[in-house]
This record gives C-alpha cells, sequence and structure tokens, in this order.
C-alpha cells in the first residue's frame, strides 16, 4: 500500500509541476487538484519510521526526478533523527538532474522542517551547493550568513543564486557589481542581476534592458518582458523589430501581452495568421482587451493536440492545444474593428483599466501560466515588499494572498522606467 502511495505520489507531483504553468487552469483549480498529491505525501509520512527505512530511503537512489522529490519531501517531513543525514549524505554523490529533484524538494517544505545543516553548504567548496544553499534559503525568505555582494561576480551557478537570493531578502546591491552581473554571457546571471538591480532602485538596469534587447543576444525572455512592462505606450515600437525576428517573435509576443495599452494589442493583431505563434498573439491580445478566445474567434480546425515529441519552443512557450487554441484572424479583427474604444494612453487588463487592485487580483484569477510574470510586476512596483511564490503549493500561495488582500501592500502605479526607455 505505501510503495503504491509513492508511486501516486511521485505521478501526481509531476501533474502538479505541469499544472504551475498551465494556459488553462486558475489558482484554485491547482489547489484542488493538489490535494490528490498532498494526500499521499501525508500518507507516507504517517506511515512512520518503518514506511521511511523501507520505501522512502530506497528510493533516495531513484532516477525519476518527481519520485526522489516526493521521497525527500517526505521523509524531511517525518522529522526522523536519520533523514536529515541520509539526504545530505545523497547530496554529495547527486549528479544535477538529481540535485534539481532534491532542491525542489527543500523549495517546498515548511520552513520549520528545513535540515539545519543547510546553511553549512554555503561554507563548503562544492558550487553546486553553495548555489543550492543559496537559492533554497532565499526561497525560504531565510537570513544568510554570508554576505551576498561578494558572490555575484564568482562562479555563474553561485553568481546567479546569490542575486536571486538577494531580490528575496531585499538585500540592496551596490551598482558596480551588478552592472558586472549584468554583463555576464551566462543569461541565468544576467536575468537574476536585473531583477536584483531594479529592486535595488537601479533604474540604470532599465538602460541595460534596452541594450541588451538591442544585442539580439541569446535568451531573451526577461530583457523583453522588463521592456514591456517599463516602457508603457511605447512598448510596441521598442518590440517592433525583436517581432520581426522569428527567433524572438514568441518571447516578444508574450511580453506584449502584459504591456497592457492598445498599440501593444494591435501589433499582436498583425501575427494572429501566423501558424507559429498565432496562438501566443492571440493569447496576449485577450489578456489586453479581455476577448475571450472560444467559439467563433477559434480557428475552425479547432484546437490541434500537442505533440508531445515535438522540440520547446523559444521561452519554453506552449504550441497550439487546449488553453491556447489557433485563432480565427478574421472574426477577431472584426471584433476589434467594431469594438475598439480602449483609450491609448490607458493601461488595460482583460479589457478594464490595469490598476494596483486590479494587478493583484490577477494573482487569483489569471492562469497558471501568466502568474508568475504579474507577480513580478507586482514584486517590483512593491519595492520587493510583496513577493509572491508562484512556484510553491497552491495552498501557500491562496494564504499568502488572503493575507495580502487584508494587508495590500502599496504599489507605484506610475510607469515603472517611467523617461528612460521612450
Amino acid at each position: 500500500m505505501y510503495e503504491t502511495h509513492l508511486d501516486e505520489a511521485a505521478f501526481f507531483w509531476g501533474q502538479w509541476e505541469q499544472e504551475l504553468t498551465a494556459p488553462d487552469e486558475v489558482l484554485a483549480e491547482v489547489a484542488e487538484s493538489e490535494e490528490r498529491l498532498l494526500a499521499r505525501l501525508d500518507a507516507l509520512v504517517l506511515g512512520g519510521e518503518r514506511v521511511a527505512e523501507r520505501i522512502l530511503r530506497p528510493a533516495l537512489a531513484s532516477d525519476e526526478p518527481e519520485r526522489l522529490s516526493a521521497a525527500v519531501f517526505a521523509l524531511l517531513s517525518g522529522g526522523w533523527r536519520w533523514g536529515p543525514d541520509v539526504v545530505l549524505e545523497l547530496l554529495g554523490e547527486a549528479g544535477p538532474e538529481a540535485l534539481g529533484a532534491i532542491q525542489r524538494a527543500l523549495e517546498l517544505l515548511d520552513t520549520d522542517a528545513l535540515p539545519a545543516w543547510l546553511p553549512s553548504l554555503l561554507s563548503r567548496g562544492e558550487l553546486p551547493l553553495q548555489a543550492l544553499a543559496l537559492d533554497v534559503l532565499g526561497t525560504h525568505g531565510v537570513t544568510l550568513g554570508v554576505p551576498l555582494a561578494g558572490l555575484v561576480t564568482g562562479e555563474p551557478s553561485v553568481a546567479a543564486a546569490a542575486l536571486r537570493a538577494a531580490a528575496r531578502l531585499r538585500v540592496r546591491l551596490d551598482w558596480p557589481p551588478l552592472r558586472q552581473a549584468l554583463a555576464s554571457p551566462e543569461a541565468p546571471v544576467r536575468d537574476a542581476a536585473l531583477v536584483a538591480a531594479l529592486q535595488s532602485g537601479h533604474r540604470e538596469a532599465w538602460t541595460v534592458c534596452r541594450e541588451q534587447v538591442a544585442a539580439r543576444g541569446p535568451k531573451l525572455g526577461l530583457p523583453l518582458l522588463l521592456l514591456s512592462l517599463g516602457a508603457g505606450p511605447s512598448a510596441a515600437s521598442l518590440l517592433r523589430e525583436p517581432l520581426q525576428e522569428p527567433r524572438l517573435r514568441p518571447d516578444a509576443l508574450w511580453a506584449l501581452g502584459f504591456n497592457g495599452h492598445v498599440s501593444a494589442a494591435e501589433a499582436c493583431l498583425e501575427y494572429l495568421a501566423d501558424e507559429e505563434v498565432g496562438h501566443l498573439a492571440a493569447e496576449a491580445f485577450c489578456a489586453i482587451t479581455g476577448l475571450v478566445l472560444a467559439g467563433r474567434f477559434v480557428s475552425g480546425s479547432g484546437a490541434p493536440e500537442p505533440d508531445e515529441d515535438a522540440p520547446p519552443k523559444p521561452g519554453g512557450h506552449p504550441a497550439p492545444g487546449p488553453g491556447l487554441p489557433q485563432p480565427d484572424p478574421g472574426a477577431i479583427r472584426a471584433w476589434w474593428e467594431a469594438r475598439r474604444r480602449l483609450d491609448p494612453t490607458v493601461r488595460y487588463l482583460r479589457g478594464e483599466p490595469r490598476t494596483p487592485a486590479s494587478l493583484l487580483q490577477g494573482l487569483w484569477t489569471e492562469p497558471m501560466r501568466r502568474r508568475p510574470a504579474l507577480a513580478l510586476e507586482v514584486a517590483l512596483r512593491s519595492h520587493g515588499a510583496f513577493q509572491l511564490r508562484p512556484r510553491a503549493f497552491a495552498r501557500h500561495q491562496l494564504a499568502a494572498l488572503e493575507a495580502m488582500r487584508s494587508a495590500p501592500p502599496p504599489l507605484t502605479s506610475r510607469a515603472l522606467a517611467e523617461g528612460l526607455l521612450s
């Protein structure tokens, strides 16, 4: 029976991870289906130490990431004296994929269940373990006992983790080391430096963001998103050239969907008939205008079943399928011509003026796929005061949102990059 619980926990873990980025599910739906995973994990803990010894401990040798994550999570949640030592021993032998699975379990643990040895990894010589400790402790908001400024220009994996921790913990970093990190050829370091710099109040980072997009480097998803969030109505003109590049077009359309201005919506209209990105253009257009992509607005051919063997699209965007059907360009353009009443100077979300209140409400109601970008904007507009963890258990996210509803953080309503990008 307990072996079955572990098998099902691994299966539901994988399903749950996919739901966190689903284009057709919202937080309340994920919280409901998440109960299946939590029930299996709870059952493994309630099985006691005998189950931990006979079922969980052998599972630590699994080469299946979801099974390993579930085993580590249940083992450490149980609080058995020997559990943390076994996981620490495993860390010393784990390869990159296993390290990622262990880190995911540690990030999802309750903070008071974290192993006592976790901070000691920061002083060990193994760089992957330093990066893991920085990410996990930062995710949990645990104050670090090491200065982060000296780590942000070092080995790329450690530097990126230190920058993410600095943003999460609201540690203000000086501009010179941030500027060095922003020039890194490693996209994870550059992206983490952008967020840390903006939360540290360095407005120069907006100019760097524009320079990076102009340079057409690799993996420009976050710079394009930030440019769209910060530029106001001028985002469509700033992203015009990236839109013309097939390699950058998926990320550029994704970014425009968070801009909220009429000019961004109309830029998306131009790509509705594109077989490669039409579904992404429609997703962005709907997010701004409030059009519901269903019925006559969906292509007559319907939404094809997703090809599981197809290579991922740039930026990890999904292929057309459930939640992101191929649009009918003619029907959508006719709808837009008949209802074009939106004010070009106003920012919109689902056809309604985008306000601090509606932005926060979007964390409840927007599709899971879109929530991390909204959470990033809330973090920037609140100067880090409210940082939702969009990859945490949905029950914890709902609790954080309920607490936020009773005491909403002050959000700046001005353009994020006012006067810097136009």
